[in-house]
């Protein structure tokens, strides 16, 4: 687990709930006690209620369901909008709150990441907002403070998991590979949200599929359809059904079952929950960056990339491409490890990376991503050649007592190794560690 300090603890009086904030990264480095933003929110309900949804989800294991105590969002100012950001319990959902700028009423939004937490004082101080009341925020040196009455509590300091930071950028690279599959409207989107089962139900299967009249659950897969598996994974999002305006739907660009994402359209807002192929499966157990986390110089690319990063909402990069000198391809690498770090995440809405900040970790690539060290080490120890045939490689693998020699045939645009890991199943996993060392040495090579 990585830890983050809190500067205060959080409080809740009578009249004003302070939920404190660690010490936060800013354009112009970390800030003891960082000002994001104070003001007040033009929909009090939406902002309550989905600060709800994401404690709700954060807390709860879907996966044979056991509720948990954590619950603590990743919240990021860009400038123009606040971000909060959480995974369930068992890791198999990711909840983003977009809080865009028309939402938010009387002062400027800054810039910087930090992580806060919601307990049990704090959901009921958030439930008991009404939809008329005023709703005062201030993100800043004494916390996230929201003006709303409340009885007196106070939070623990919280802890943010490490493997929320190589989940991070599984999703970041999952979500880019998605495409928006359709869009429900109000009428169809409250339907929708409304069918949905409870968390404690048991994981089903089926394609969402368009209709004229909004949608329906098929058994097979029609045009458009999106495959889904755990529908019970959005239960959450049933809190913000009064304010629901619409949901676009995402999906594997190919049309097959895979990483499926539901953009929720509300007033002045947004949530995002992506989730998983299945339901028992978590996003930081993905391979998605492997090969991007394989190419040489990566490092030297994400370091410069970084440097020209300011806490953008949209990404742009052709400038970045400009600025560094770099090839588009080199900007791309050097993002995918910055997003392995969780540094760089993906909007499905505005189909571009965005940026957050978090503790820069060197050694993070390597240890949370033990496939590419030893594809690296079996290149550096020559046990990688070519095989016989054209666009097949042998990898010399194994102990010195039972040498193993695997096979590797590049075929459909990738590649597929014999190794016992691969056909046990794990082909959506990412590529095997035999597969990256010849991507490593085809590079190298060329």
């Amino acid at each position: 687990m990585s830890v983050r300090g809190f500067t205060t603890a959080s409080t809740v009086t009578r009249d004003r709930l302070a939920l404190a904030l660690a010490p936060a990264l800013t354009p112009d480095g970390p800030v003891a006690s960082p000002s994001f933003f104070h003001g007040f929110a033009t929909e009090p309900q939406v902002l309550a209620r989905g600060l709800l949804s994401l404690a709700d989800i954060t807390a709860t294991r879907y996966f044979k369901y056991t509720p948990t105590t954590q619950r603590d969002p990743v919240l990021t100012a860009h400038g123009d909008r606040l971000r909060a950001e959480v995974f369930s319990a068992c890791n198999s959902v990711y909840a983003r709150l977009d809080l865009l700028g028309s939402g938010l009423d009387g002062g400027d939004v800054s810039h910087g990441t930090t992580n806060v937490d919601i307990g049990m004082a704090t959901r009921r101080a958030l439930a008991s907002v009404g939809r008329g009341e005023l709703f005062h925020l201030d993100v800043g040196r004494h916390g996230l403070n929201v003006a709303t009455p409340s009885a007196t509590a106070t939070e623990r300091p919280v802890e943010m998991p490490d493997r929320w930071v190589h989940a991070l950028g599984n999703v970041a690279e999952m979500h880019r590979r998605l495409a928006r599959a359709f869009t429900l409207d109000r009428a169809a989107a409250r339907t929708l949200l409304t069918s949905v089962p409870a968390a404690t139900a048991a994981a089903s299967a089926g394609w969402l599929t368009p209709t004229a009249a909004g949608f329906r659950i098929a058994p097979r897969r029609t045009t458009g359809a999106v495959h889904v598996h755990g529908l019970h994974r959005l239960s959450a999002v049933k809190r913000l059904l009064p304010h629901v305006t619409g949901i676009s739907v995402y999906g594997p660009a190919d049309g097959e079952p895979g990483t499926t994402a539901f953009e929720i359209d509300l007033p002045h807002a947004r949530l995002l929950l992506g989730i998983t192929k299945e339901a028992w499966r978590g996003f930081s157990g993905e391979g998605s960056l492997l090969s991007a986390l394989a190419r040489p110089e990566v490092s030297e690319h994400a370091a410069l990339v970084s440097a020209l990063l300011a806490f953008e909402p949209v990404i742009d990069v052709e400038r970045l491409r400009l600025e560094s000198g770099l090839t588009t391809a080199e900007v791309e690498s050097g993002l995918a490890v910055l997003a392995a770090s969780g540094r760089v995440g993906w909007d499905v809405h505005a189909n571009a990376h965005f940026h957050r900040e978090l503790p820069d970790d060197p050694d993070r690539v390597t240890r949370d991503n033990p496939r590419v060290g030893a594809a690296r080490r079996l290149v550096e120890q020559h046990l990688v050649e070519r095989g016989s045939e054209p666009g097949e490689w042998r990898v010399h693998a194994g102990t010195r007592a039972e040498p193993v020699t695997y096979t590797v045939r590049r075929a459909d645009g990738g590649s597929l190794c014999n190794c016992t890991w691969r056909l046990s199943g794990a082909r959506d996993r990412g590529p095997c560690k035999h597969e990256l060392a010849v991507q490593i040495l085809m590079v190298e090579t060329q």
